[in-house]
């Protein structure tokens, strides 16, 4: 009977009896400087911030020994000297295995309109990865309803791969393709500075259903302030890490990385940290590397989580801070194209820009063999691509080009495909392909 009682006995544990309170001593260009609380505050703590009929949430961001520097979550507009500043604690989540099938805020409150208990165990949000000599190899190839991905750009369990892409080139439906068709337990979805219209269209159209099931969606809105649009991300960790110590296997996917970032560089800056990597703080990159560390394979007696973060790349820059540093941590990167998508072609992949570091390893030696021939192929005519358009390539120039040129219609269709027949069915059609040349 005790597990009945478990989500209520959580509730009532998270319930504070006692508050320690500081008040509002200077208000600056977005931040507070807030007297009374210097002693018992921590870097990274929240706080709630009480003024005239209106509660803000907010964050420490610097101590010092005449008051802690905070910033709140929404305008400051409003707020007088005086106004109470309450001490909430450390940032911390705690998930529950009755989240799944449901939309959350980054705070761990419903936003589907029904009713959320919080899990009996409080996490860190920005909990350490595991470390690296317990952590078991990459698992096996999973299959994941998309053709290009069963075969070409193979994703086993463990992996964590980036989806570089700009922005209405299908990034969000493919990752929802992964999310109802890729083999996992779990599927947490990380939506960071999303536009609010599209959080329902997601869940409902494009997600449906089928990947609602079994996914867990953390979201905060484009409008909503950068330190809960940075939590969004840290949180959805935090929930795919709770279900990966049960022994699950997780999938993560997380739309996307840049708005991340960018909601990182808004916090450090108003904290004082100045922008020099083309604009973003040094501290960007241990931001993202320490988020992608903590996914990957877990140690023995644990699950893994799978991961798919999606970066945005303007003009397909995949040289801009953002891109260059997840790209150097990461198992694997897919690169969509706009111009692939302009004709019509999704998901839009452009095959010879990505690269899976799951290979040799993934495949067989025929499967191997199959993956180098279609990339020979697709590169002799990427590389005549321009002449060939042109008319200006003469037939039994080069071999290599006549048989690229007799492929390239069925293997572009073939990347467009979805995987019904699982993995084997998909290199079955994939070895068709390569038969026409």
């Amino acid at each position: 009977m005790s597990g009945v009682f478990d989500a209520l006995l959580a509730e009532i544990a998270g319930v504070q009896t006692t508050s320690l309170v500081g008040r509002i001593a200077e208000i600056g260009r977005g931040t507070l400087r807030v007297a009374g609380l210097t002693e018992a505050s921590a870097l990274g703590d929240r706080v709630l911030i009480r003024g005239s009929g209106a509660v803000l949430g907010g964050e420490v961001l610097r101590l010092a020994r005449e008051g802690v520097t905070v910033l709140p979550d929404g305008s400051a507009e409003g707020l007088a000297i005086g106004d109470a500043v309450e001490l909430v604690g450390r940032a911390e989540i705690a998930p529950d295995d009755s989240w799944i099938g449901r939309i959350i805020d980054p705070f761990g409150k419903p936003l589907d309109g029904r009713a959320l208990f919080r899990g009996p165990k409080p996490r860190p949000l920005r909990d350490a990865a595991p470390a690296a000599a317990t952590r078991r190899r990459l698992g096996e190839r999973l299959s994941t309803s998309v053709a290009v991905f069963d075969t070409l750009l193979p994703l086993v369990r463990g992996q964590r791969i980036g989806l570089f892409a700009g922005s209405g080139v299908g990034k969000s439906s493919l990752l929802a393709k992964f999310a109802r068709g890729v083999t996992a337990d779990v599927v947490v979805i990380a939506l960071v500075g999303e536009r609010g219209r599209e959080l329902r269209e997601f869940t409902d159209r494009v997600l449906g259903p089928q990947g609602m099931a079994r996914s867990v969606v953390v979201t905060a809105t484009s409008d909503q302030s950068p330190l809960i649009r940075r939590r969004c991300a840290w949180t959805a960790m935090a929930v795919a890490e709770h279900f990966r110590d049960q022994g699950l296997h997780v999938l993560f996917l997380a739309d996307s990385i840049t708005r991340f970032a960018e909601a990182h560089r808004e916090v450090v800056l108003a904290a004082g940290e100045e922008g020099n990597l083309r604009g973003f703080p040094p501290s960007t990159s241990h931001t993202i590397m320490s988020l992608a560390e903590r996914a990957g394979p877990g140690p023995e007696g644990m699950g893994d989580i799978t991961a798919v973060f999606s970066v945005l790349v303007a003009g397909s820059d995949m040289d801009e801070p953002v891109a260059d540093i997840l790209r150097g941590v990461l198992d694997g990167h897919v690169v969509m194209d706009r111009k692939i998508a302009e004709r019509g072609r999704y998901p839009a992949i452009d095959l010879l820009r990505s690269v899976s570091r799951s290979l040799p390893e993934a495949a067989n030696l025929a499967e191997n063999a199959m993956i180098a021939e279609a990339r020979r192929l697709l590169g002799a005519y990427d590389r005549a691509e321009m002449m060939i358009q042109a008319g200006l390539y003469a037939k039994g120039s080069d071999p290599m080009v006549d048989a690229a040129i007799r492929v390239w219609p069925a293997l572009d269709a073939f990347l467009a495909e979805d995987a019904a027949d699982g993995v084997e069915g998909s290199f079955r059609k994939l070895a068709a392909c390569l038969a026409s040349k």
